[in-house]
């Protein structure tokens, strides 16, 4: 049977393909080489990597000492090595110091906006089997693709609302999301919206240029685990299981013409520390490289999904997370940060006074229910999502807290000439 043949609507999975997911998960032989790249996916040349895995791969965050976290905050511009202290274990008694620090080079470099956007999740067939992702092909859930009338249905309604910047995701799947398909989206997209993003899988940079004359802004791809070991037990099938094919994202859509990049791991699938090692060094090498482009940084931990309710992140809680966030303003103080509706109010309200940049409102990640979100309107044949989210409120309330809170909420910055 075909990978894109398992996920098919909400029937239970065939013998054979229930073979196939137990020796997947049983028999590390029966999968496909990680770090080999497969037919079809570009290869660049590119130092990037090597440099992020050697930084992440000898950082002995226990080594740093509360002398190493005073000196990198006594410093006026933040190294590696002083971010790496920063990450450490040795600067949580520093955190309300780092938090000052953070909330000065926020203000510096951003004042005190607050960026709004919300994601259209118009399509949830996945062909990668990742054993903690809602999409996932072996996943019973419902499936759902949008047409085009229907995605321009959930734009406008979307648009309406005032909303002027919008993220297209899909699940992971060529063969129902086809990148034609996602580009037809992205000029709909246009037709509503200032800023178009675009979490989709990886292509190749010559499929990111065309996606960008569609009308797409920029891109985000999270890495998930920046570890490749921890990563090759988490990605058992599918073009996602590919390392380094999806490390380098990023690099090609620069080369395709995007705009901006985002960058992410899911905190709490490994090692928290080093994940944020990396996914700030993947940033600093490649704004090094590239320093036309726009970079920012999301830090999402593990939330709750359909059909397994014991999913939760690994030893990072709120503090830990702070610390994350300061540290990463610190070290980048001019790459936007976004915290999405994964976590609480109370959490998000705090945190856009400190470091965070840009935050999600009016959030589903279901597929074809923003009409049912802000209309109250039912909508039995919508898409099952693909977490659980924390914070819920919609566009209007979330501009009304975040002035309240005494921020200027930002739709839109760019001048089109």
């Amino acid at each position: 049977m075909a990978e894109n043949q398992f996920f098919v609507d909400s029937d239970k999975l065939s013998e054979k393909a229930l073979a196939k997911k137990h020796r997947l998960e049983q028999d590390p032989s029966s999968r496909t080489n990680h770090m080999e790249y497969m037919k079809g996916m570009e290869r660049i040349d590119s130092d990037i990597m090597s440099r992020v895995l050697g930084q992440m791969n000898s950082y002995d965050y226990e080594s740093y000492t509360d002398a190493d976290v005073r000196r990198a905050l006594a410093n006026e511009t933040c190294s590696v090595e002083d971010f790496k202290a920063l990450l450490s274990p040795a600067a949580a008694p520093h955190l309300e110091e780092m938090a000052q620090r953070a909330k000065t080079e926020t203000s510096k470099h951003f004042g005190n906006t607050v960026y709004l956007f919300t994601p259209l999740y118009i399509a949830n067939y996945c062909e990668n089997y990742c054993v903690y992702c809602g999409f996932n092909c072996y996943n019973d859930i419902i499936r759902k693709k949008l047409d085009s009338g229907e995605i321009e249905h959930e734009m406008k309604v979307i648009a309406d609302s005032g909303m002027e910047e919008i993220l297209i995701l899909t699940g992971e799947s060529r063969s129902m999301s086809s990148v034609e398909y996602i580009g037809e989206a992205c000029k709909l997209a246009s037709k509503y919206f200032r800023n178009v993003g675009l979490e989709i899988y990886p292509v190749n940079t010559d499929e990111y240029r065309y996606l960008h004359e569609c009308g797409a802004d920029y891109v985000t791809v999270f890495q998930e685990t920046y570890n490749s070991d921890k990563y090759e037990t988490l990605h058992l099938m599918g073009h996602k299981r590919v390392y380094p094919y999806r490390f380098e994202a990023q690099e090609r859509a620069i080369r395709g013409g995007m705009r901006g990049v985002g960058f992410s791991a899911l905190l709490g699938l490994s090692d928290f520390r080093k994940d944020a090692l990396a996914s700030a060094l993947h940033v600093y090498y490649l704004q090094r490289k590239y320093p036309h482009a726009e970079y920012s940084l999301s830090c999402p931990r593990l939330r709750p999904i359909i059909n397994n309710d014991k999913i939760n992140p690994l030893d990072v809680h709120e503090r830990e997370l702070c610390q994350v966030l300061c540290a990463y303003r610190i070290f980048l103080p001019y790459v936007g940060i976004t915290v999405s509706s994964r976590e609480s109010e109370h959490f998000r309200n705090g945190i856009v006074k400190v470091a965070a940049t840009k935050i999600s409102a009016g959030v589903s990640t279901g597929i074809g229910d923003h009409e049912s979100k802000y209309e109250g309107k039912e909508d039995a044949e919508a898409g099952d999502e693909q977490f659980e989210i924390s914070d819920g409120r919609s566009f209007g309330q979330m501009y009304a807290d975040m002035s309240d809170e005494g921020l200027q909420p930002v739709l839109n910055d760019y001048v089109y000439v």
